[in-house]
């Protein structure tokens, strides 16, 4: 199996906010914001598996700025880790300013992905190579984040979560 890049797995959705998708104050719905996230995610960790994905967990969903109606939001998504049949996509969302055309981060979010065969039993993925500082960062940041999980989840004891006891020793 080869390895494959983040930037094999990028995927970029573009998208306006329409009037039935804001709330009460005409901003996009958050809901509506983590199932585009979704769909976004969902591509990018087919791309890298080549396999039927499914979501295992949202993460981490920071929403920083609210995204009015009429924007146009632009989601980015790559896969930053992949281990044995799990990935961990992030994601930038930026919004265009109606008048000005310029483009600012909004929000960002980081998604789990599980590729299965077609029973819906976990399958090996490739390895991922992380090419830019940013996918450096992003991907050495992955393995502390799944130990934390883990940890959290009581599947993990914390003195095996070595990533984790590096930060602080």
């Amino acid at each position: 199996m080869q390895p494959r890049t983040a930037f094999q797995s990028k995927t970029v959705v573009t998208d306006l906010v329409l009037p039935s998708e804001t709330n009460p104050i005409n901003n996009l719905f958050g809901g509506e914001l983590l199932a585009r996230m979704d769909r976004a995610a969902s591509i990018a960790a087919r791309r890298h598996s080549r396999r039927i994905v499914v979501t295992a967990s949202v993460n981490h969903v920071a929403f920083n700025r609210s995204v009015p109606l009429g924007s146009v939001v632009t989601i980015e998504a790559k896969v930053s880790r992949a281990f044995t049949s799990s990935m961990e996509i992030y994601m930038d969302v930026w919004i265009e300013d109606r008048e000005s055309g310029e483009c600012v981060k909004a929000n960002e979010a980081i998604y789990t992905f599980v590729a299965v065969d077609e029973t819906g039993r976990p399958v090996k993925i490739p390895e991922l190579i992380p090419e830019t500082d940013l996918e450096k960062e992003r991907y050495n940041a992955a393995l502390r984040r799944k130990q934390l999980s883990l940890v959290l989840a009581g599947k993990m004891k914390p003195s095996d979560a070595t990533e984790l006891k590096a930060l602080f020793e």
